[in-house]
């Protein structure tokens, strides 16, 4: 990658340096939290489910009624932004947030014609965890809101229970809300028993993830049977395996819960086969 001292980013419309970036006070996105985000990852300049990435992106500005914003153009944006930071060939990360815009304080929309708040910047990818070896997590109740399928920017309960992860020395936190364990603070949690793919269903109360739905898409043509249920808090200590899914994890086993071991404290052989498929699809391309 190019040294590049000053990152170049998208704002409102034009590619500028990073520190020529001025947000409102008023923006509703630091008021309010009032915005949505996507994280998209490239492979050697190749990104990964990008149109899949768009569509929840776009289905968000639905969801919150944030009008006047294609997200498709991010498309284009985040190639642009790959090219201007030097990292046409590199693995990256490109984040992208949408606000309401800037306007008066006040809980209710503002007029129609205020203009939405965009925003990207791409990163070099910092892998965390390590497929081999594993992670662990540790469970909490679930504090947040009841829309966690909007990936919105208001992102504080999984900030407080990510950091409640760090100092335990976790890698992720795990939601856990009426007995049943739902997902991370930043990827999808799934586990196996009796052979079978087991993850909470889709519904309000868990983001709609791409990589959990490529993972879940690769069992099926692979034959490997999945079931869509909850998997209750009890049962974590019986789980053959369990790993986390997202965007910068991939597919990660997860090898201690609360300080204790999932199966035999290593990476098992349904990850093993899962992540190889993974990465078969990530290279197909």
């Amino acid at each position: 990658m190019l040294d590049h001292a000053i990152p170049t980013v998208f704002f409102n419309g034009e590619y500028l340096p990073k520190p020529s970036v001025h947000l409102s006070p008023d923006d509703r996105g630091f008021l309010f939290g009032d915005g949505v985000y996507e994280v998209v990852r490239s492979y050697g300049g190749r990104f990964f489910a990008l149109a899949e990435h768009l569509e929840r992106l776009h289905r968000g500005l639905c969801e919150l009624r944030i009008r006047g914003v294609d997200a498709a153009e991010f498309g284009d944006i985040a190639r642009e932004l790959l090219d201007r930071n030097g990292m046409a060939t590199d693995d990256a990360l490109v984040y992208i947030q949408v606000t309401r815009g800037a306007a008066p304080r006040r809980h209710a929309f503002p007029p129609e014609q205020t203009s939405p708040t965009t925003y990207a910047t791409a990163m070099p990818f910092q892998p965390k965890g390590d497929p081999a070896v594993g992670v662990k997590v540790i469970t909490l109740a679930d504090t947040r809101w009841t829309r966690c399928d909007i990936k919105s920017v208001n992102l504080l309960p999984n900030c407080l229970a990510n950091q409640r992860a760090q100092e335990a020395g976790a890698v992720e936190a795990v939601f856990v809300r009426d007995g049943a364990v739902l997902e991370a603070t930043a990827s999808s949690f799934l586990g196996v028993f009796d052979g079978t793919i087991r993850t909470a269903p889709k519904s309000n109360y868990i983001l709609p993830s791409i990589t959990r739905d490529v993972v879940l898409d690769l069992c099926r043509e692979a034959d490997i049977p999945v079931l869509e249920m909850p998997i209750l808090e009890h049962e974590l200590i019986a789980a053959e395996e369990l790993f986390l899914a997202g965007t910068t994890l991939e597919v990660m086993p997860v090898v201690e819960v609360d300080g204790r071991p999932v199966g035999d404290g290593r990476p098992g052989p349904m990850h093993r086969r899962l992540y190889d498929l993974f990465r078969q699809r990530v290279n197909s391309g």
